[in-house]
Formats: C-alpha cells, sequence, structure tokens
C-alpha cells in the first residue's frame, strides 16, 4: 500500500509535538505517584509499543518493561469481540501500569485486566494514550489518559489499520 495515495484518507487530529508534550506531562504525574515503588510497566502488542517507549524516555523512575499480546479486530475496523492473549508474565505481589494505545469498547483490555488479576498484583492501573468512552461497551477507570476523542478510527503513533499507518509521528482520523 503506498501512503502517498493513502493521504486523501487522513486526517490529522494530533500532531508529534502535541503528542510529545502530553506524553511528557503523563510520565511526570506517573514518576510522582510511583516514587519508592517498583514500577512494572506492561505494554499491550502491538499498537502500545510507540507510546510505551516514549513515555519510558520522560520517566524519572526506574522501572521494568514487559508485553503481552492482546488482539480482537485483525483486519477489520471494528472489534470481534474474541480476544486473545499471549504473555509469560509472572507478576504477582507486583505494582502493574498496563499501558494500551487506544480504549474503545473496552473489551479487550477487560479480557487482559482480568488476566492479570489473576496474578493477585499489588496495584493494577491503566494508562492509555487514546481513550474513546462513546464507544464502549463495558466499564473501565483509566488512571492516565493523554486524549479523549469521538468515535472515529483512528491510525498512527503504532495504532494500525490491517498492519498499515503503524509509522505515523501523528495520530489521524482513517476516513473512508
Amino acid at each position: 500500500m503506498k501512503k502517498d495515495s493513502d493521504s486523501s484518507k487522513l486526517h490529522e487530529l494530533y500532531s508529534s509535538e502535541e503528542i510529545k508534550k502530553r506524553v511528557q506531562e503523563l510520565s511526570f504525574a506517573i514518576s510522582n505517584d510511583y516514587v519508592n515503588r517498583e514500577l512494572n510497566i506492561v505494554g499491550i502488542l502491538k499498537g502500545a509499543f510507540i507510546f510505551l517507549a516514549d513515555l519510558v524516555r520522560f520517566l524519572t523512575i526506574p522501572c521494568y518493561i514487559h508485553f503481552l499480546r492482546a488482539s480482537s479486530y485483525g483486519c477489520q475496523k471494528i472489534t470481534s469481540g474474541q480476544v486473545e492473549i499471549q504473555h509469560t508474565l509472572n507478576l504477582a505481589g507486583k505494582h502493574i501500569l498496563l499501558v494500551e494505545d487506544i480504549i474503545d469498547t473496552g473489551l479487550t483490555l477487560n479480557s487482559v485486566i482480568n488476566e492479570l488479576r489473576i496474578q493477585h498484583p499489588a496495584s493494577l492501573k491503566i494508562c492509555s494514550l487514546l481513550d474513546k468512552p462513546a464507544a464502549r461497551k463495558t466499564s473501565i477507570k483509566v488512571d492516565y489518559t493523554g486524549f479523549t476523542i469521538s468515535d472515529k478510527f483512528v491510525v498512527g503513533y503504532g495504532i494500525d489499520f490491517s498492519e498499515h499507518y503503524r509509522e505515523l509521528p501523528y495520530i489521524a482520523e482513517l476516513k473512508n
């Protein structure tokens, strides 16, 4: 898929500068909340990897970084409702910060939270770059939110559509 031919389908919502500023603010808030505690950050692959990398570079506290894989979209613009989770994590008794790229229906994140709670962590908080509450199908408390967006399909900054657009340094709405 050629990027040039697809640019007409993209409408920029957040520039790379806006994202950087907000990620820095989130990192400082997280650093303040976890002073003198061992922080274990769990990124949800693949979408959260760019956000997580930038987030941890601004932290002022040490942390451990982990990943798990969760998916419910496949090559569609809407969730299948079937969540696949893959990991080998052992975080019993640990302080966990779950990092997600976007929360829309909340079904995927709810499954991940339930999977991690089985391990009885000391604490479990959620950080999401984007929150789309209009699409929510389950109740989820987000502790750290980058941006709240309306019910649009977005790409960029790690977020994809059928494995395309992750590399964009900004977040854009993908129009039909």
